[in-house]
């Protein structure tokens, strides 16, 4: 893989996501408030874009909640500063098999819901990114699948460019990628798209760097890509994902450290993602910048003023 530096990176940082980190570090923010202002200083740090989920404020627990996504993104609208927002449309394709004797029925804990319902805080909050995981995978657990069928897919790029919303294409492996391209073929997903690389996650693609470039050489040339790796890789990632031409995500959806026995907070991560962006020779941008890049519209919520 060539070297094909970017000049001009942002960063997004994501802030909670729906692992089960909430006992594992206090900076995990559970409540609105404390992922709005997580947020808040995530931007303050650096971020351009802050990717947003939401929990259960009393037990950590992942929501899809829409009164919880909008209380987080209306407090950060109202905040003085400015960052693009990207809520995950993730939940609601979680399937639980009952093991390998009896899998069905599904195990509790199955979440599987439409692609209407699925959108329903996106289309309440009206963010400029959403995103769209593009496959089914298995993922982690023994007997957990995320599944992402072509057809929910295809419904949901078709919602989601209806709502005027840009989607973030998830993609944990090249097959992903792959699918990507499809939906653009069939003119579902807008071009030049949007992607996430999703590295290192159990069992999609490996955090080496052969895979990487694998990904990014899938990536077509006038797409925008970023990448991100999980724990000790994060860091590593952001200047590889440079390097390699793209932007960089980091948070503590995917790594609770900054470094051996330091716990992270989002604003530490972000200021050592800055660090190493500006050290390569780039420039970080704002978040109008990545609008600009991007063509991202701002808008206000359903309702609003």
């Amino acid at each position: 893989m060539p070297l094909s530096m970017s000049s001009e990176v942002f960063i997004t940082c994501a802030m909670t996501g729906s692992g089960q980190t909430q006992d594992r570090s206090p900076h995990v923010p559970r409540s609105p408030e404390q992922i709005a202002q997580a947020s808040i200083a995530a931007a303050r740090a650096g971020a351009a874009c802050v990717h947003i989920h939401v929990r259960d404020p009393k037990t950590g627990a992942p929501s899809r909640d829409p009164q919880l996504y909008r209380e987080v993104t209306d407090r950060i609208r109202d905040a003085d500063v400015d960052v693009v927002l990207n809520l995950t449309a993730g939940m609601g394709g979680d399937l639980i098999f009952g093991g390998t004797d009896s899998p069905l029925p599904p195990a509790e804990g199955t979440d599987m819901i439409g692609a209407a319902e699925r959108l329903v805080h996106i289309a309440e909050c009206r963010p400029e990114i959403c995103t769209l995981d593009c496959g089914t995978m298995n993922f982690a657990e023994n007997d957990y699948v995320m599944m992402n069928t072509p057809g929910m897919l295809r419904d949901m790029a078709r919602r989601i460019a209806d709502l005027g919303v840009r989607p973030e294409v998830e993609c944990f492996d090249t097959g992903h990628l792959w699918f990507a391209r499809q939906l653009a073929d069939e003119g579902l997903l807008e071009t030049p798209a949007l992607v996430q690389l999703c590295m290192g996650v159990p069992w999609g693609a490996p955090d080496d760097l052969t895979t990487l470039g694998a990904m990014v050489a899938n990536v077509p040339h006038d797409w925008t890509f970023s990448a991100f790796g999980l724990g000790r890789h994060q860091m590593p990632y952001v200047a590889a994902s440079v390097l390699s031409g793209g932007h960089v995500r980091v948070g503590l959806e995917d790594n609770l450290w900054l470094a051996k026995g330091q716990l992270a907070t989002n604003a530490d991560l972000v200021e050592r993602a800055v660090t190493i962006v500006e050290s390569l020779g780039a420039t970080v941008m704002t978040a109008q910048q990545m609008r600009d890049k991007l063509s991202l519209v701002k808008r206000l919520p359903m309702g609003g003023a």
